[in-house]
């Protein structure tokens, strides 16, 4: 599986915000299909909840069409998404995107009304500074 230009820096961004990265990648397989997803994280969020886990698929939306781009990162999402309520229900997806496409094109009404319509988790991290700059639940 080929990764992302920029796993290595979502990976420390996610590090620095105080999540253990415990898988890299978090990989399944239910029946007949094996998924992989490229990031799974956790974190002790207080002594009475125990854990928080997450699993992070990272994109860089690098290729010439965007829209291109959105329709795999939105179809690999429901994907997942639907795996993990399978497999992991207490584990929360997130798409994580960098900080210029978002203001790019997440700003964008249709993009918008997808990610809403499709309940879409979103990390938000700063490719130079290698840290998470927003986390829209």
């Amino acid at each position: 599986m080929a990764r992302d230009l920029f796993h290595e820096k979502v990976k420390k961004a996610l590090q620095a915000d105080g999540w253990e990265v415990t898988d890299d990648p978090l990989t399944f397989k239910i029946g007949k299909v094996q998924v992989q997803i490229d990031l799974g994280a956790e974190r002790l969020i207080a002594a009475e909840r125990g854990t928080e886990k997450i699993a992070v698929e990272i994109k860089t939306f690098g290729s010439l069409s965007f829209i291109t781009a959105l329709y795999e990162a939105v179809g690999k999402y429901i994907i997942y998404r639907n795996v993990l309520k399978l497999i992991q229900p207490d584990r929360k997806l997130y798409l994580a995107i960098p900080e210029s496409i978002f203001h790019r094109f997440f700003e964008e009404t249709v993009v918008q009304k997808t990610m809403q319509e499709e309940q879409f988790q979103l990390v938000i991290y700063n490719q130079t500074t290698q840290t998470i700059e927003q986390w829209i639940n």
